[in-house]
C-alpha cells in the first residue's frame, strides 16, 4: 500500500524545494571567510529531513526534534545502553510515535496534499491499510528516509573529492551525475550489512545455512564482487553495470525511498557542481566513520575552497 504513494508526481513536487535547500545551504557555507565547511554539517545533515518532513507533511520547523528522535531510536537498535540509558531514549520513542499517530489523525481532517494525506485518501477508497499501519510507515521514513540520505549524499562528496579527476568530469558534464550517484552506491553505499533469518534450510558458497539463523548480510561486499564488477574495488563513474548493485536491498525488501534519495543526491551534486567547482577536501582531513555493523556514515566532511 506504502509503495502505492511513492509515485513519481510526489517527488516531482518537492524536486524545487530540494533544489532552493540546497542552493540557500551551499550558498550559506561558501559565505564563511574562512573558506572552510563540513559536508556533513552544513549540507547533508539537514536537507533530506527538511524533504521527508515535507514529504509527510510535518512540522519543518521541528529539525532539532525529529532529529532527536531518531537518535534515539537508533541508540535503542544499535546501542549496547544500560537500563538508566534507554529511560530517556525510550520517552523520546513515545513522543515519536504519538506524532506519527497525530499526522494520521490530522490528515483525515484536513486532507493534506502529502504522503500521509494520500495514505489516508487510498484508506477511504478501500485500500486495506489502517491508521497504525499509517503510523507505522511515517515512524519508518522520519528515521530510514533521512539518516541513510544525508550519508549518501556526504559520501557522494567525499568521494567524489577524494578523485578529483572524476569530479572534474562531473563539474564539466552534470549529466554524469547520476552514473557517478550509482557507483556511490555501488562503492560507498550508506548501509554495508543488514541483519536477516534464515527461513528455510539453505547453502550459500558452500556453507550450509539451517533454518532459524541468523545472518548478517554483507552487500558492500557484494557490490565489489569481481565476478559481477570487473576492478570491483575501484571507483569509477563511467562503469557500465553500476546500478547492478545491492545498495537498496532486493526484491520485497528493495527500499521504497530509492527514488527520493537519488533525486536528492543528484540535486546536490548539480548544485555543488554549480556553485563550488573548485570544492576540494581539507589538507590532512582525518574522515572518521561511527562504529557499527551496518551504517558506514561519516563523522565530518571538511572542505576548503578559493574565493
Amino acid at each position: 500500500m506504502a509503495a502505492k504513494a511513492f509515485t513519481p508526481r510526489r517527488f516531482k513536487v518537492l524536486e524545487p524545494e530540494i533544489r532552493a535547500n540546497v542552493v540557500r545551504l551551499v550558498e550559506a557555507m561558501l559565505a564563511r571567510p574562512e573558506r572552510r565547511g563540513d559536508l556533513v554539517r552544513d549540507l547533508a545533515h539537514d536537507l533530506p529531513t527538511i524533504t521527508i518532513l515535507t514529504l509527510i507533511g510535518a512540522d519543518v520547523d521541528k529539525i532539532g526534534t525529529f532529529k532527536r528522535w531518531s537518535d534515539s531510536r537508533s541508540a535503542m537498535t544499535w546501542g549496547d545502553l544500560s537500563d538508566d540509558e534507554q529511560v530517556p531514549h525510550a520517552r523520546n520513542l513515545v513522543d515519536y510515535w504519538a506524532e506519527c499517530r497525530r499526522l494520521v489523525a490530522e490528515a483525515h481532517e484536513t486532507a493534506p496534499d502529502s504522503l500521509v494525506g494520500d495514505m489516508v485518501r487510498m484508506q477511504a477508497e478501500g485500500d486495506p491499510i489502517s491508521d497504525h499501519e499509517i503510523a507505522s510507515v511515517c515512524y519508518s521514513l522520519l528515521f530510514a528516509g533521512h539518516e541513510t540520505t544525508t550519508t549518501l549524499i556526504s559520501n557522494a562528496l567525499r568521494v567524489l573529492l577524494s578523485h578529483p579527476e572524476q569530479w572534474q568530469r562531473v563539474v564539466e558534464d552534470t549529466g554524469r551525475i547520476p552514473a557517478a550517484v550509482d557507483e556511490v552506491l555501488r562503492y560507498s553505499p550508506s548501509i554495508v550489512g543488514w541483519r536477516r533469518r534464515a527461513l528455510r534450510d539453505a547453502e550459500i558458497g558452500g556453507v550450509a545455512i539451517p533454518k532459524g539463523a541468523d545472518i548478517l548480510l554483507l552487500m558492500g561486499s557484494a557490490n565489489r564482487d569481481e565476478s559481477r564488477f570487473e576492478d570491483g574495488e575501484a571507483f569509477d563513474i563511467s562503469r557500465p553495470n553500476a546500478r547492478e548493485h545491492l545498495s537498496f536491498g532486493f526484491g520485497i525488501h528493495y527500499c521504497l525511498g530509492n527514488m527520493l534519495a537519488k533525486l536528492q543526491t543528484r540535486i546536490a551534486l548539480e548544485e555543488v557542481a554549480r556553485l563550488a567547482p573548485g570544492l576540494r577536501l581539507a589538507d590532512h582531513a582525518d574522515i572518521h566513520f561511527g562504529r557499527n555493523l551496518s551504517f558506514r556514515a561519516p563523522a565530518a566532511v571538511p572542505v576548503t575552497w578559493e574565493d
